[in-house]
């Protein structure tokens, strides 16, 4: 199904159909005779992760006053003294002693201003500039590595999920595999529905009867008991991270094997409001797939290199509901047995209303494609030539800030 098209003829979709939860998938790529041993885990964030409440700056006294009932100064865990890292992630930090977790923070990609989930995850996944749009490329950037290696048959990639991620769409050919995955709405898109529709008869309408047609979807085949039982929250956490660990298990499998490149699709980032509440639950998630990965893969961890990657940052200060806006710059994760990790990387701009991007946003200073790039050439050996013109078009790598073992 065409994303732009659901988001067009579906009401049930809140903010953004590219932000919502329903969209969750997983795309891997085989190639081991090429590739060598090196794993290349890529994770989208969909919906545009807080790097700041991700990896705070909490030895800057601004981020309290932009923040004041965001900031956790007491349950935030120490990573160097000036940056801390979410107590919701606390699970990683075995990986951040034994350098198996690192971070570029004040990243994004070229896109600015408009803050479009759709747009932001196309031009994120394509890997382009915006001298060159996604829709005059028509693949995506891990697409258009595996062009770039000869040898690739239609073996080679698969999409798992409900679609193929476009960051592997593209001349490679890519087969489908779905999981048994049950169509649900958390509470807190339920919420997000109602405040976003409340005020439009037409669209509010349209929203109830969506919900009561997943409502009955779900409930089809249950009795009275096992529905109440599903809608507890902690059947519903237990649920949501099941199926983490069966889409988890699904790659760790194939990656044990010829599969060499995955890569993964964890929404529920669009965080407007009750922030505090809401994002431990997206923390939790994606704590569980890396430290699975982890346990899944075994001795072939220390070959591996995970990097999560967000369409757009959210805004330095919060809102008026608790929660923060679309905004531009962001933090990326690098976990893994092949990464130098231990360290928050990238250049830090501060965060005086003057350092700020449009006085509103973490002001990016680097280009997560650049980070990327990195990684690619130092797990595979890739010319830079062909990172900054063929894999990334537009892309001007600067200094390696040597990521990869």
């Amino acid at each position: 199904m065409d994303r732009r098209f659901f988001l067009r003829g579906a009401t049930i979709l809140g903010c953004s159909a590219a932000a919502h939860p329903l969209f969750s998938s997983v795309t891997l790529a085989q190639g081991a005779k090429v590739l060598g041993d090196h794993r290349l885990v890529v994770i989208i964030l969909r919906g545009a992760m807080d790097g700041l409440d991700a990896v705070a700056p909490l030895a800057d006294p601004l981020l309290a006053k932009y923040r004041p009932t965001l900031v956790a100064n007491s349950e935030a865990i120490d990573l160097d003294g000036y940056f801390a890292l979410h107590p919701y992630l606390a699970g990683l930090m075995p990986l951040w002693k034994k350098g198996e977790l690192g971070f570029a923070h004040a990243v994004s990609t070229p896109y600015r201003d408009k803050r479009s989930h759709f747009d932001g995850q196309d031009l994120l996944e394509a890997g382009t500039g915006m001298d060159v749009l996604p829709s005059q490329t028509r693949d995506g950037w891990l697409n258009r590595m595996l062009q770039a290696i000869p040898g690739i048959t239609a073996e080679t990639a698969y999409a798992v999920g409900r679609d193929a991620l476009p960051l592997l769409d593209g001349k490679a050919a890519v087969r489908n595999w779905v999981p048994g995955l049950k169509l649900d709405l958390s509470d807190q898109s339920r919420f997000m529905l109602d405040h976003i529709y409340h005020d439009d008869p037409l669209f509010r309408d349209s929203a109830q009867e969506a919900m009561a047609l997943v409502d009955e979807m779900a409930g089809a085949e249950m009795d009275p008991a096992k529905m109440a039982q599903m809608a507890d929250p902690a059947a519903q956490k237990d649920r949501q991270l099941r199926q983490i660990d069966d889409l988890v298990d699904f790659a760790a499998n194939r990656l044990r094997n010829e599969t060499r490149i995955a890569a993964f699709s964890l929404t529920g980032w669009d965080t407007h409001q009750r922030q505090r509440g809401s994002i431990p639950a997206s923390f939790q998630r994606l704590e569980r797939m890396i430290l699975r990965l982890r346990d899944q893969l075994g001795p072939d961890w220390s070959k591996t290199t995970v990097l999560t990657m967000t369409e757009f940052g959210r805004t330095v200060a919060e809102n008026g509901t608790r929660g923060t806006d679309h905004g531009t710059g962001s933090v990326m994760l690098m976990a893994g047995g092949a990464i130098k990790g231990g360290r928050v990387m990238g250049q830090w701009p501060g965060l005086a209303e003057a350092d700020l991007y449009a006085r509103r946003d973490l002001m990016p200073t680097s280009d997560v494609r650049e980070w990327a790039a990195w990684a690619m050439q130092g797990l595979y050996g890739f010319d830079r030539n062909l990172l900054e013109n063929s894999i990334f078009p537009g892309l001007k790598m600067s200094s390696d800030p040597g990521i990869i073992l």
